[in-house]
Formats: structure tokens, sequence, C-alpha cells
């Protein structure tokens, strides 16, 4: 099971996280309250250890900039969540993680053509007008059925009261925590903590509200 704590923006949090036990920590630099510049998230990466790897997170950007952000930065794995086609994501020079919002059943099918050309799926709620971070769940069972697809990291409406049911339903490769680790849309680093120790099977984190 890994684990992806996204949208950080401080250093201090980014670092709790890695402390608390997160394999992947992600940077926004799409349009977003999360969003990041290349010189915040590269000082940030700075201070990573290199256990932890670095995501990008990218919507609809053009190739050569995305590019250009992972050598400067640093990072280790992209994510996109826009409309990319398989041929964009052949041209991207590190690994990535395609995103898919999901309505039902039929987005599995979308997912199909993206298979030898992505590292990893992850698989959000769909909200019309959005492109990730919603705090809303969607029907688990069918990230189960995308893991025939290839590595799935289930997103949309994670939190440490659910995290560990939606393990169990969904068996994911993965999971990934946005939102549900904020308080007043800021990173709670005892929430990170208690998420971490929840997809972990540790019970002896936890923290109530």
């Amino acid at each position: 099971m890994i684990i992806k704590v996204c949208g950080l923006k401080e250093k201090e949090h980014a670092l709790s996280a890695a402390r608390a036990g997160a394999d992947l920590i992600g940077f926004v630099f799409a349009g977003s309250p999360r969003r990041v510049t290349p010189e915040q998230a590269g000082s940030i990466i700075r201070e990573l250890p290199g256990t932890v790897k670095k995501v990008g997170v990218f919507v609809d950007e053009d190739s050569g900039v995305v590019n250009d952000i992972i050598s400067r930065c640093g990072l280790d794995m992209v994510q996109l969540h826009g409309r990319e086609t398989p041929d964009y994501c052949g041209e991207i020079i590190c690994p990535v993680i395609k995103a898919f919002r999901i309505r039902d059943a039929e987005t599995l099918n979308q997912m199909i053509p993206y298979r030898d050309k992505v590292e990893m799926f992850l698989m959000d709620t769909y909200v019309q007008g959005t492109t990730g971070g919603t705090g809303k769940t969607f029907d688990w069972s069918l990230a189960r059925r995308a893991s025939d697809l290839g590595k799935v990291l289930l997103a949309g409406g994670l939190t440490h009261g659910n995290v560990r049911t939606a393990i169990e339903l969904a068996k994911p490769y993965g999971v990934d925590v946005s939102s549900g680790v904020e308080t007043g849309g800021v990173k709670d680093i005892t929430k990170i903590e208690a998420f971490i120790a929840e997809a972990r099977g540790n019970q002896d984190v936890r923290i109530t509200g």
C-alpha cells in the first residue's frame, strides 16, 4: 500500500508527511488554491528525503512546459488531471499517473488505451467544473475492477475516518489524499499523521472530529 499526500505548499507540512510515512508527495502546478510555483516546489523538494517520490500535478499543460518543470524541480513523477491523450503521456520524461474522474463503469473503458503509457491510474470523483480535490467519494467497487488495467491510486473524499474501509472495498495499489487532511483549507499535520496511520492499519494514532 502506497500513500500519496497531495497539494502541499509549506515545507513543514511536506516534511511532516514524509516523516509520517508518505511514499509520494504531490505539488499542484495547475489552477487551484493549492497551486505552487516551480520555485516554491523546488525549495521544498530539496529538503525532502530521497526515499519520498515527488509528484507534479498538471492539467492540460504543454508537454514541453511539464518536462521543463520536471527538470527544474527534480520531480520523480507527474500526475495528469486533464484531457491528456495516451500519446501526450508518452512525451513526458518521467513516469505518469493519469487521473480519471469516475462517473460510472463506462469510465473504465476510457482508461484502457493508457495502459501501456502510464505508471498508475488515479481514480477520483467526478464533479462538474472541477479537475480534482473534490472531497467527495465515488463507488469504490469500480476502483477494484480497474485494478485489472493496472496500478490504481484511490482518491476522492478520503479521510482518516474512511480510508481503511475504502482500502478493504477497493483493494487499490495506493491511496491519495488532499482536502481530507486539511482544516480550513490548510494542511493539518495531525490529520496527515492520522490518515497515514489508518491507511497503514496502525490503530495507535487516532484523532477525533
